[in-house]
């Protein structure tokens, strides 16, 4: 079962799920950007690190990757263990066998699994029938991996993230979610700027804003992408047009035109502010190439860290902290 830890204190991660950042404690993500750090110094130092020895990662995809297919890869071959690749085609969850016994099954032969899902439900079926850890690849409602990623850009460009001020502007979906969840727990001011109608649920910005009332964070929202910038120390966007939601596109390049991120914009904010996009990034939409391109752009270092935290998370839900201790802190 999911976890509803919101706390400062960390009860540990291993054997967890992670299907929300809202699942994690604020020493929980802590531990997950301490651990990152030491595996990333690892890998540029050429150490061995391989620290998942004879264990395996099941990956569910129902949408495509790039990102995350890959750092899931890429990261269990670093850590001595293997990825096995479940394609759509062959598990069809719930056509051609139901998620309960898709997770029965693979509970015996895996170690994790991460599932990239369309509904956010297949996930919280997964995880309550299933006992090993389940990670959220991206859903409907949350993209955890990414923003664990975010977090540790901004910390290795920042330092301290208490007190940064994030400014997302553009579809208040699942990414802008987990940026809010991700901001409050770690201090951070996070201001969402989204045209009327497209704000993220309210149930996740209450949730957010109980978070930061902990941890001296802030959780606000702007009709008005100027508004959201305004000083900012990172300014996030997104593409208008999400998988699934192909039918809108006419309509939502119309309504977030006011929200691309250009360099008009980025002048509003702070001026050592960096620009954020969890990719793809659809160029002359809700970014222009002078601003993705540009001195400001911390994007592939986004898609990089993306290898460094699923590592981090994969080492502590399956084996636990005393996994890092061979590794130089």
């Amino acid at each position: 079962m999911p976890s509803t830890n919101t706390g400062p204190a960390s009860r540990g991660l291993k054997g967890r799920d992670l299907l929300s950042l809202a699942d994690l404690g604020s020493a929980d993500v802590a531990s997950i950007l301490d651990a990152a750090e030491r595996l990333k110094r690892a890998q540029d130092a050429e150490l061995p690190h391989a620290l998942l020895p004879a264990r395996t990662l099941g990956m569910l995809f129902e949408k495509a990757s790039l990102r995350t297919r890959t750092t899931f890869v890429v990261g269990m071959a670093h850590l001595g263990g293997q990825a096995v690749d479940l394609m759509a085609e062959h598990t069809q969850m719930g056509v051609r066998e139901s998620v309960p016994d898709i997770a029965r099954n693979l509970e015996r032969w895996v170690d994790a699994v991460m599932a990239r899902v369309y509904d956010q439900n297949v996930l919280e079926e997964l995880a309550e029938n299933s006992r090993v850890p389940i990670i959220n690849g991206l859903s409907d409602r949350f993209h955890p991996c990414q923003v664990l990623a975010d977090l540790l850009t901004l910390r290795e460009r920042f330092g301290s993230l208490a007190g940064r001020t994030l400014a997302y502007v553009g579809d208040g979906f699942n990414v802008c979610h987990s940026l809010m969840l991700g901001s409050a727990l770690t201090g951070m001011h996070v201001r969402i700027g989204t045209p009327p109608g497209y704000e993220p649920d309210p149930d996740i910005v209450d949730q957010a804003r109980r978070i930061a009332g902990g941890s001296g964070g802030t959780v606000e929202l702007f009709s008005s992408a100027e508004a959201a910038v305004h000083e900012a120390d990172a300014v996030y966007t997104d593409s208008w047009v999400s998988m699934g939601l192909e039918e809108e596109r006419a309509e939502r390049v119309a309504a977030f035109a006011p929200f691309q991120v250009n360099a008009a914009l980025m002048a509003g904010a702070a001026p050592d502010a960096v620009f954020m996009h969890c990719l793809p990034a659809h160029r002359g939409e809700e970014v222009t190439d002078e601003v993705m391109d540009g001195p400001q752009s911390v994007v592939f270092d986004q898609a990089e860290n993306r290898l460094h935290v699923q590592k981090a998370l994969l080492v502590l839900l399956i084996r636990g902290e005393a996994a890092l201790q061979t590794l130089p802190s």
